[in-house]
């Protein structure tokens, strides 16, 4: 498959978008795949020219509906962004193919927030505790008090239920009513206070952690609190390893405490979503970040 020309005769560059894969993401990683596909197609497409590839369920890969070997796709890529599990991105660097994803380390810290916790112990974040596979109320109760986020799920799926709780006899109905479901349960404190999304890129406009102020903010920030978040945001992505892009979901509790909600590492590129109105804050589109992403992984920055 040769590079296909631009108007001005230069190449354009391939970008392979790795999406499906196995397991309990395999819905979420084609919309994922399919929303960059789409973007990249829609913003860039004077500069990249987009490679739809698909791991079915049965582990066989598709590039443009047709089976594939991944030692092929060195010849059909230039660089391949993975929405998959991130045992695909090793299997494409040990075939030298430059990628854009989330290491497997990053990816335990994405899903076990016990590992989490311990990992950034050191910086100035605290997470809201939890109870995993809780089938009783008391222990929920007798570890922290209310309100309680109750989230039930069932193992292999990607759907997730979320329920808040404000009085004990709450927290039994919705415990027990996933359980009659047959579904997992897990109850995470509930952190009353002003909420901030935090987007973090490396090496964009110079700098080794480029962090958009937040905004979007549930509740009014003052200038300390926001450049506390933004320093911690920078701190956090340096310390966890973030190769590309980072969102860092951060609570403020009326002490001033804070603590993290959870990590993206997956850009939200819809007009409306929160990390184009940060990228607008600063007077940058969007596509200029995404462009800065794909070049920075092609080694082009």
């Amino acid at each position: 498959m040769p590079k296909t020309k631009t108007k001005k005769g230069s190449a354009k560059r391939r970008v392979g978008i790795l999406r499906g894969g196995t397991g309990e993401h395999y819905a979420s990683s084609l919309k994922k795949g399919g929303d960059i596909i789409l973007y990249i197609s829609e913003n860039l497409s004077n500069k990249y020219k987009v490679v739809d590839i698909l791991i079915d369920k049965d582990h066989i890969w598709h590039l443009g509906g047709l089976p594939i070997s991944p030692s092929d796709l060195a010849h059909r890529v230039d660089i391949v962004w993975n929405t998959t599990h991130p045992s695909f991105s090793n299997i494409l660097d040990s075939l030298s193919i430059p990628n854009i994803g989330i290491s497997s380390f990053f990816h335990i810290l994405e899903n076990n927030k016990d590992t989490l916790r311990k990992h950034i112990k050191d910086l100035e974040i605290s997470l809201p505790r939890q109870v995993v596979s809780s089938k009783s109320a008391r222990v929920v109760f007798e570890k922290f008090g209310s309100p309680w986020v109750v989230k039930s799920f069932s193992d292999g799926s990607n759907s997730l239920a979320v329920h808040l709780a404000h009085t004990f006899n709450e927290l039994v109905a919705r415990i027990e009513d996933g359980l009659k479901q047959g579904k997992s349960i897990l109850v995470e404190e509930f952190i009353v206070g002003k909420v901030a999304s935090v987007h973090s890129v490396p090496y964009f406009r110079g700098q080794e952690f480029y962090v958009f102020p937040p905004i979007n903010v549930f509740g009014q920030l003052s200038f300390g609190e926001k450049e506390k978040l933004i320093s911690l945001a920078k701190g956090l992505h340096k310390h966890i390893g973030a190769k590309h892009y980072l969102k860092s979901n951060f609570v403020l509790n009326k002490r001033g405490k804070i603590y993290l909600l959870d990590l993206d590492s997956t850009p939200n590129l819809n007009s409306y979503s929160h990390f184009s109105q940060a990228c607008e804050s600063v007077g940058a589109k969007t596509h200029h970040v995404v462009e800065h992403v794909l070049d920075s992984a092609l080694g082009a920055i």
